[in-house]
């Protein structure tokens, strides 16, 4: 999956700006999905126009600049759908938590501690985005990746609570004496 796909998916929910595209890519919604460069948006959209995949329109809003909001066509929601039939790609997740928590006997106990309570706030706040989205959602399977993230994340989260001081235990095991004691 790709820019194109991720695009084509907003769009077909709703017709869009390239900033409002941005923003549920990245801080919204579909952030969950795939990694989408600011810079790679309007590229994309441009192609996506060419091939008549998208179209746009100006839209003029009382006291602000004109808009470029985009709108899928039947060809793009015909190539949306055919890009959900091909299988998808492995989920890539990269965490610097966890080489903190691999690593935990090379830190101090103070750091391990606040890696953890750093970890716990995420994870908090990304539920509370969640249960926000699960109060309004309407369309199945935006419902259905909701409630499996508030799945995944409210198990991290116990695993982090439940096991925060096995962690801390083992932290400052492989440091010299002056380093550990910090």
């Amino acid at each position: 999956m790709n820019a194109t796909t991720l695009i084509l998916a907003i769009l077909n929910f709703q017709d869009a700006s390239g900033y409002e595209i941005r923003k549920l890519a990245t801080d919204g919604p579909y952030s969950y999905f795939v990694d989408i460069g600011y810079g790679s948006i309007y590229p994309t959209l441009a192609k996506l126009e060419a091939q008549k995949l998208v179209t746009s329109r100006a839209e003029q809003s009382q006291g602000k600049p004109e808009r470029k909001v985009y709108s899928i066509t039947e060809t793009g929601r015909a190539e949306f759908i055919r890009s959900m039939m091909e299988p998808p790609a492995k989920d890539v997740f990269k965490s610097e938590f966890l080489l903190v928590a691999m690593a935990a006997d090379f830190a101090t106990p103070a750091s391990v501690e606040k890696a953890i309570e750093e970890r716990i706030e995420t994870v908090e706040a990304k539920l509370a985005v969640i249960r926000q989205h699960l109060t309004d959602c309407d369309h199945p399977g935006s419902c259905w990746v909701a409630h499996y993230g508030e799945h995944v994340y409210r198990s991290s989260l116990e695993y982090l609570i439940a096991n925060k001081q096995r962690l801390i235990e083992i932290a400052g095991d492989a440091l010299p004496g002056a380093l550990a004691a910090e």
